[in-house]
């Protein structure tokens, strides 16, 4: 099952980010930029997958990117599996029920800073961000993905929230 998170699930969601970013990278900053988003209000939705017994096993999380438009636009950091449940389809459950409810929400336009094969099965690519002018712009990691037609056709700059250059 998936659902939005509610506070009561902060705790299991940090148990579950920490050690995935650890065995991925060797060291993590993603709970302290998770808390920092959500003290901040910077945060649009975040949804946790949970199992048959109901313990939260996966984690996701869009923020507001500012953008001179009047179109709502997002960025997708963190994504999260417990590290026992990697690679059995929680990640990408929660993926495609993360750009429905982006979609819901009225974003146009995501961004994500992430492995560039895992994304690219979702639609993201170098060539939607390419006119997008931001710190990590330049990193072949830095994927778009437009969920309205246009939403990335135009020149823009887009700012990140304080918490991501905390």
């Amino acid at each position: 099952m998936i659902r939005l998170v509610k506070p009561a699930d902060y705790a299991a969601v940090a148990e579950i980010v920490e050690p995935a970013f650890m065995a991925e990278f060797g060291s993590s900053t993603e709970n302290a930029l998770i808390a920092q988003l959500r003290d901040d209000g910077d945060v649009v939705f975040e949804l946790v997958a949970q199992d048959e017994a109901g313990q939260i096993v996966g984690h996701i999380l869009y923020s507001r990117l500012w953008v001179e438009s009047p179109r709502l636009y997002a960025a997708l950091a963190p994504l999260a599996v417990r590290n026992d449940r990697q690679r059995s389809g929680v990640g990408s459950a929660l993926m495609r029920a993360s750009l429905e409810t982006a979609r819901e929400f009225g974003v146009q336009g995501i961004l994500v800073l992430g492995h560039p094969d895992y994304y690219a099965r979702f639609g993201f690519n170098r060539e939607a961000a390419a006119q997008v002018n931001s710190p990590y712009s330049a990193s072949p990691a830095f994927k778009g993905l437009a969920l309205e037609d246009g939403a990335f056709d135009m020149p823009m700059a887009v700012a990140y929230p304080s918490a991501f250059s905390a």
